[in-house]
């Protein structure tokens, strides 16, 4: 009896020392935390490692839908109109901007549009 790591008077020593260093009101507060802790790693480390969890609940390897992969999404190009009036558009901000730097007072008018951009 008791030639393992730890014996039954070992875990009963252990928990008395607990209790007496912590106190029992402190101990729930501990446990619960280290479990939130715990919960907390470990769906970060699932998160890191999405495949071998399917693996996982999957052993055999069949998988009830097909492995394909998801359709890509493209987005199409702006017509070359728009494209072609922002680049007016930032170069008259640009222009506007250097005459106010010109002037020195930083407050022309003719630099202060009314347009959105």
């Amino acid at each position: 009896m008791g030639d393992g790591l730890f014996a039954p008077w070992h875990i009963i020593i252990l928990v008395v020392v607990l209790v007496l260093l912590f106190g029992a009101a402190r101990l729930p507060r501990a446990a619960q935390s280290l479990g939130d802790s715990m919960r907390i790693f470990r769906k970060s480390v699932q998160a890191l490692h999405p495949d071998e969890s399917d693996s996982a609940a999957n052993p055999a390897g069949a998988s009830t839908f097909p492995a394909t992969p998801p359709p890509a999404v493209t987005a199409a190009p702006p017509p070359a109109d728009a494209t072609q009036q922002q680049l007016a558009d930032l170069q008259r901000q640009v222009a506007d901007l250097q005459r106010q730097t010109a002037t020195g007072n930083g407050q022309s008018s003719e630099a202060q549009t009314t347009r959105p951009i």
